[in-house]
């Protein structure tokens, strides 16, 4: 199986310049782990995922969640795997990488997501396919 077959094909995004508490509402109102950020050119420049929000609250740093934008928290790094690679590719970067989620492209352009919750989904089906 390849990336291609278990991806998400929503890539949702917010504005680097946008306040967190709009990446917090957005990520709960959709019920996801990350959005991806995106310049004024709409170039994706970033991500933040639920992990980075909950890293952000663990020190007993008081601040202003006003006064706080997207860029001043997100994670620059956005590892990326192409459409045709297989799961076992994907599963061995977020490994490598550390990371829960990969933006998948395909000719140029991004086409969607792949996470590791989408991997226990096919390892769930592949298992309840073996016992029959």
């Amino acid at each position: 199986m390849i990336v291609k077959d278990m991806m998400n094909t929503n890539i949702y995004t917010i504005k680097q310049d946008a306040p967190l508490k709009d990446a917090i509402d957005k990520l709960q109102e959709l019920d996801i782990g990350r959005l991806f950020v995106e310049d004024d050119d709409n170039n994706i420049v970033g991500q933040i995922s639920n992990s980075d929000l909950i890293e952000l609250m663990i020190p007993n740093e008081v601040f202003k969640i006003d006064d706080v934008k997207v860029s001043d928290v997100m994670c620059e790094i956005v590892n990326t795997i192409y459409s045709n690679s297989s799961i076992e590719d994907a599963a061995n970067l977020m490994l490598r990488a550390e990371t829960s989620g990969l933006l998948v492209c395909e000719d140029g352009k991004n086409v969607g997501v792949v996470t590791k919750t989408d991997l226990c989904r096919i390892v769930s089906m592949s298992d309840v396919l073996l016992r029959k």
